[in-house]
């Protein structure tokens, strides 16, 4: 049966956004197929439009692409409309470059963004007519593999993933034994085979000058998220809030040189005609010459109509004057991230500002011509009180009244509210999410009090959040929960309008796991986690005195401004 001709005269015209499943973009790679090459197939379990805005997925397309002996070629989750026409149809999921089946592959590697996506994992290898369980796989059927910053804890995928991908090293989870407690708990965790080491340690690449970086980027077929450059400046942070994982894993901080991202951005401008770049890490004003990258990058473009843009900027003067250098092509929106609303909270996070640096580079946004702001918060974060939380009302409620003191008038106020989710390799790893109705009553009372027209309040689904705690802190008992849940429809748990949390919750009570002993559980000092085994180079010891240090209200300092804080990452 072939499955191009049945795409375009039976699928294609049946669904919303045909531009999804054709590819045929521009900067498409379509090697030509010997017998001898490693067909890889890489798949982002989301949208199109989500999986086209990452970066390290084209990297990874580059890369293998660019190796005589492998092809890659990329596969996305059908939307819910090209999903049901598959399984009508019989027809299996398959790339855009060839419309080769999922299951004619050597290697097919999933991405792991977070927790939410995991169920889309099990429905693509059903889709793909693989077998959903590695053992019950044969010598024709590819080798599935996953990376990304959710591999970090992979125990509930272990059952279905035949290796994981730990920064550049690899953890194979066949290779090792748990054993549990009577209360669930687990009790020891070792490796079956002599080769297996006690502890899979990420590696990671020192010099980024000579990481490998797309300058053929693809250009989609139709509007995505991030629909522009990305130009990755540095990797790795060392502010050290507590309750980020990207902010530990992937320590320590590696830059890419001014004159390299000024070639790069030349290049990938060349080979693609979009207008804006943007500048990419976990805190772009934290790389070292900062000002003078941007203000050569716009001096460079101007000419031309690129605008450059910073995702988010710390609560600083320093960064409105790099927004103000930025504005001089393009005006662009100003995110700042408080995090909490008391400076007591920001103590215990270690989130190093002071409240009267945001309301100061407010100040200096709206007087250099900015009428609307963003700002991120976060709720549910340990030893958090109703102060706390009264806290962010005052907060936003002295940004309206200095929009109105400056401007003369109401300045558009966007309010993102986050619930804490504790992530593994963190200080908070210890730490219980709070219950849904306390976080739904404190979102309710946000919500509430900051009810008016100039301001717009986006705030989570508390029991998504609820779900992505249990499975963050998860172990390889939930691979049960996930097929379970699989064969009761759930698929795409980030989107709101098709989380299915009664199905999530009967798929719990089948298999015997209560959702509250992962999410709602604080962990004792002692506590082995599912992911002992797995190391992104900070030591337990460390996080642990840094959970400690949290509850005392202690910050520790950046230790690229500092002395060495001996995470153990060098």
């Amino acid at each position: 049966m072939n499955i191009k001709k049945i795409l375009f005269a039976e699928l294609l015209d049946k669904v919303e956004k045909p531009g999804r499943y054709t590819g045929k973009e521009y900067n498409e790679i379509i090697k030509k197929e010997d017998k001898s090459m490693i067909k890889v197939a890489l798949v982002f379990p989301d949208l199109y439009e989500i999986g086209m805005s990452y970066l390290g997925f084209k990297i990874l397309y580059e890369i293998i692409n660019q190796r005589e002996d492998a092809l890659a070629e990329r596969v996305f989750s059908p939307a819910v409309d090209m999903d049901k026409l598959l399984r009508e149809q019989e027809l299996p999921i398959f790339s855009l470059e060839t419309y080769r089946s999922l299951n004619s592959f050597d290697l097919v590697g999933f991405t792991l963004q977070h927790e939410l996506c995991f169920s889309n994992v099990l429905n693509l290898l059903e889709l793909g007519q693989i077998p959903l369980r590695k053992e019950e796989r044969k010598e024709k059927d590819p080798l599935v593999m996953a990376g990304g910053p959710a591999a970090f804890n992979p125990e509930p995928l272990s059952p279905f993933i035949d290796l994981f991908v730990i920064g550049e090293g690899v953890y194979v989870p066949s290779f090792y034994e748990v054993d549990y407690w009577a209360d669930g708990r687990i009790k020891s965790i070792t490796p079956r085979e002599k080769e297996a080491p006690p502890l899979v340690r990420k590696r990671l690449i020192t010099n980024l000058d000579q990481a490998p970086f797309p300058p053929f980027p693809l250009v989609p077929n139709l509007e995505v998220v991030h629909d522009r450059i990305t130009l990755e400046i540095f990797r790795g942070c060392t502010r050290g809030c507590r309750f980020c994982q990207a902010g530990m894993i992937y320590r320590p901080v590696r830059e890419r040189s001014v004159e390299n991202l000024i070639k790069l951005a030349e290049e990938i401008l060349a080979h693609t005609g979009y207008e804006e770049i943007s500048l990419s890490s976990l805190s772009s004003t934290d790389y070292s010459q900062i000002e003078e990258l941007i203000t050569k990058l716009v001096d460079r473009f101007k000419e031309k109509g690129v605008g450059v843009s910073l995702p988010s900027l710390r609560i600083d003067a320093f960064s409105v004057s790099l927004a103000q250098q930025i504005q001089r092509v393009r005006k662009t929106g100003l995110t700042f991230a408080p995090e909490v609303g008391t400076q007591r909270l920001r103590e215990v996070i270690n989130k190093k500002v002071q409240e009267e640096d945001l309301y100061t580079s407010i100040q200096a946004a709206l007087k250099g011509g900015w009428r609307r702001v963003k700002l991120y918060f976060m709720i549910g974060l340990p030893t958090e009180t109703e102060e706390d939380i009264e806290g962010i009302v005052r907060l936003v409620n002295k940004v309206d009244q200095l929009g109105r003191e400056v401007t003369g008038k109401k300045i558009g106020i966007n309010i993102s509210v986050s619930a804490f989710v504790p992530k593994a390799h963190t200080p908070f790893q210890w730490e219980a999410q709070e219950g849904i109705d306390v976080l739904e009553q404190k979102l309710n009372y946000l919500n509430k009090r900051l009810k008016r027209r100039n301001i717009s309040f986006s705030y989570p689904d508390i029991e998504r959040s609820y779900l992505e705690a249990v499975f963050a802190r998860g172990d390889r008992r939930l691979g049960e929960v996930l097929e379970k849940a699989h064969y009761l429809g759930c698929k795409f748990d980030a989107w709101r309008e098709q989380f299915k949390f009664r199905a999530w919750q009967e798929a719990f009570k089948e298999s015997g796991l209560s959702m509250e002993f992962y999410a709602h559980r604080e962990r004792r000092d002692e506590e082995i986690f599912p992911w002992e085994h797995i190391s992104s180079g900070v030591k337990k010891e460390y996080l642990f005195e840094e959970k400690k240090k949290a509850l005392r209200g202690e910050m520790t300092p950046d230790c690229r401004l500092a002395s060495c804080n001996s995470c153990g990452v060098c």
